[in-house]
């Protein structure tokens, strides 16, 4: 090879040598794409969820909300079987989550696809100090005592646990969801009230017993997102965050069983 070429030869790799450095510079320089930037929900959703869910979903809204700013979470909580029947009467729901199987059946096809997230057993809720010395179950017979109607979750447990023990209450209300009747009890209307153990989590204006046989009156809490959502990706998405180890970490926080 002669000198003239070999000098060419090297300038040529010399000047790509350089473009190639400068190209790396560049790619260096520039910013990384961040989670934000690649996340497309946005809008708002709606959650219809269980009362007994209030704490542990406000929360769950909070953490999905940090992971994609622009989706507004708007959370309804009621009784789970007046839920379902707002939404089958077209209430605009994305998402719904039950306290119990039985209700979430009752939504049919509207529930995409419900999945189990949480578990929760009932404990025997009464006024801090315990003014009516309630101990078990049968004592709920002998003082004034509230209840969750038969149609909401916690009453269908309810029911089945006092049946069980072989027990008889008349309830003095029956509530349509069961912070109804944590309200009644820790505001000394009722001496007692049959509750999710997550409820009395954190309230130092009652107490609980944990009666005889609770564990083998188990609810499951199914969750589904809805057929006709008006935001159908961010409800998906809000349901598999619920499902997550996230999000299964927050509901364990609260108190809330494996599913």
């Amino acid at each position: 090879m002669n000198r003239t070429l070999r000098r060419s030869t090297v300038a040529v790799l010399a000047a790509v040598a350089l473009a190639l450095t400068g190209c790396a510079a560049e790619s260096a320089n520039e910013p990384a794409p961040t989670d934000a930037a690649a996340d497309t929900l946005e809008g708002e959703i709606s959650v219809y969820a269980a009362a007994s869910l209030t704490g542990a979903f406000d929360t769950l809204a909070s953490a999905f909300t940090a992971e994609h700013p622009d989706v507004t979470v708007v959370p309804v909580y009621d009784g789970s079987s007046t839920l379902v029947t707002q939404i089958l009467e077209g209430a605009p729901a994305d998402v719904f989550a039950s306290a119990d199987e039985a209700n979430m059946d009752k939504a049919g096809d509207a529930a995409i696809d419900p999945e189990l997230f949480a578990s929760n057993t009932l404990v025997i809720a009464v006024p801090a100090g315990n003014p009516a010395g309630v101990e078990s179950l049968a004592d709920l017979a002998d003082v004034t005592t509230v209840l969750c109607a038969s149609e909401v979750p916690c009453g269908a447990a309810s029911a089945k646990l006092l049946d069980a023990a072989g027990v008889t209450v008349e309830a003095a209300s029956l509530e349509q969801n069961v912070t109804a009747v944590l309200t009644k009890v820790a505001t000394g209307e009722a001496d007692a009230g049959l509750v999710y153990a997550t409820d009395v989590i954190g309230n130092d204006a009652v107490e609980s017993i944990v009666p005889e046989n609770a564990d083998d009156v188990v609810n499951h809490y199914p969750i589904a997102a809805l057929d006709g959502a008006a935001n159908p990706d961010a409800a998906a998405a809000f349901v598999a965050f619920v499902l997550s180890d996230a999000g299964q970490a927050i509901l364990a926080d609260f108190g809330f069983g494996k599913p």
